[in-house]
């Protein structure tokens, strides 16, 4: 007899499956704080924001800065001491000129500063920029046309503080509301026309453009020669165009309809300043209206 052979029973016992590893514990970890995300700004905090960069973008630009509050003053000081307006004997005084100068300053804050810095914009790629944020083109524009309401009421303070060292007063008559709308009338017209004009041509193409028919403005508006004294073709140009409209209101304003004041529609010292500008405020809407719908339509980003 043999004895046990040791691997026959070592292969007759079950075998037991050996346990896997025990895996490590993961250590512990602290928890993640909660990041809250940023709110998007609201529409009213946008609107301060470009403008307060609309503002400080403006009072760079030296060369506008000098269109819109030094070539009104020096125009309204020279001639309302110079015997020059009209070809009279003598000067016409402070009060005929005011209302072609005031259509005139909004002139170059709405149609002159806002069109070619639009356009400039838009060669530099700003417009593009921000055309593709989230930001509604609402607020863009609304924060332009604001800058440039502020900047309008700059010009009549300093406009108004020359014409008082002018020795000029105004009537008690004088009708503040119909000022304001004007006013307005005017600025929305004037600044749709600096939109269209910058939103649709090139920036050295607005240069020439803009600056070309702020001169025109200057002959049409009744600051350098009275409406009426114009030739029969451009005194009916001059007729339809809003700055001589703006002038009308603004010269009735102040007037307040008295007898005696002269305006744009006439000479120094001629006609009296109409009471009823409806006429006149009705074109000054259409212009804002039509200009509006035409820079609406044909503003290119780029």
């Amino acid at each position: 007899m043999t004895g046990p052979d040791p691997a026959r029973e070592a292969a007759a016992e079950p075998r037991v499956a050996a346990a896997p590893p025990a895996s490590p514990t993961p250590p512990a970890t602290a928890p993640r704080p909660t990041v809250a995300r940023p709110e998007p700004a609201s529409l009213g905090r946008a609107l301060v924001a470009l403008l307060a960069m609309e503002l400080r973008l403006t009072a760079r630009r030296s060369e506008n800065l000098l269109v819109m509050f030094g070539v009104p003053p020096i125009l309204l000081v020279f001639l309302a001491t110079v015997p020059f307006r009209g070809g009279g004997s003598g000067a016409p005084g402070v009060a005929p000129l005011l209302g072609p100068i005031v259509a005139i300053a909004i002139a170059a804050a709405g149609f002159v500063n806002l069109g070619i810095a639009t356009a400039y914009e838009r060669a530099y790629g700003v417009l593009k920029r921000l055309g593709g944020s989230p930001l509604p083109v609402g607020v863009l524009v609304a924060a332009k046309v604001v800058a440039v309401g502020i900047v309008v009421v700059g010009q009549l303070v300093v406009l108004a503080v020359v014409a008082l060292g002018l020795g000029w007063r105004p009537t008690p008559a004088a009708s503040v509301p119909l000022l304001v709308a004007g006013c307005g009338l005017g600025l929305l017209a004037f600044a749709s026309l600096g939109l269209l004009f910058g939103g649709t041509l090139r920036a050295e193409a607005a240069l020439a453009v803009i600056n070309g028919l702020f001169l025109v403005l200057l002959l049409l508006g009744g600051v350098l020669v009275p409406v009426a004294a114009l030739p029969d073709g451009l005194r009916n140009l001059a007729e339809l165009a809003p700055v001589t409209a703006l002038a009308r209101v603004v010269e009735a304003a102040l007037a307040g309809g008295a007898a005696g004041a002269a305006g744009a529609s006439g000479t120094a010292g001629g006609p009296v300043v109409p009471a009823d500008v409806g006429g006149e405020l009705l074109t000054l809407a259409a212009w804002a209206v039509g200009a509006s719908i035409a820079a609406w339509r044909a503003f290119r980003w780029e």
